[in-house]
C-alpha cells in the first residue's frame, strides 16, 4: 500500500449530495464548495494517521487496520469506523457510508458510498 503522502484534492463529483445524505449542515456545504482539502496520510508502525487540512480547519483521525475507532466531524458527529486494507485498496466503513480508496497511477482515487438499507414488499 502506497498511500503514505500529502494529497491535493483537484476533482470532486457529486459532493453536495454525500454530505446531504450524511447529513451534514448546511455549513460545511456551503464550506466544502469553496475548498479543496489537501489529505496527509502518515504510517506508524500499525497505526494510520490521516489528516484533512483546509483553510478553515485541520481534522485528523488515526487508525488501526481491522479495528474499530470514532471518528469525530468538524461539527462534532461522532461516527464508528473500520478501516481495512484489501486488495491494495483502503476501505472505510461505517454504518452511514462506505469510503475505499486506491493508487492509480500516481493519482489516490476515492469513491464514497451511502449506504442504504431496502425492505422487500
Amino acid at each position: 500500500m502506497d498511500f503514505v503522502g500529502t494529497w491535493k484534492v483537484y476533482s470532486e463529483e457529486n459532493l453536495e449530495e454525500f454530505l446531504k445524505a450524511v447529513e451534514a449542515p448546511e455549513m460545511i456545504l456551503k464550506m466544502r464548495k469553496d475548498f479543496k482539502p489537501t489529505v496527509v496520510i502518515e504510517h506508524n508502525g500499525d497505526e494510520f494517521i490521516y489528516t484533512l487540512k483546509t483553510p478553515v480547519f485541520n481534522k485528523v483521525h488515526s487508525f488501526k487496520l481491522g479495528k474499530e475507532t470514532e471518528i469525530i466531524t468538524v461539527d462534532g458527529r461522532k461516527y464508528k469506523c473500520t478501516v481495512r486494507e484489501e486488495n491494495g485498496k483502503l476501505i472505510a466503513q461505517t454504518d452511514k457510508f462506505a469510503s475505499v480508496r486506491e493508487i492509480q497511477g500516481d493519482e489516490m482515487v476515492e469513491m464514497t458510498l451511502t449506504l442504504r438499507s431496502y425492505t422487500k414488499i
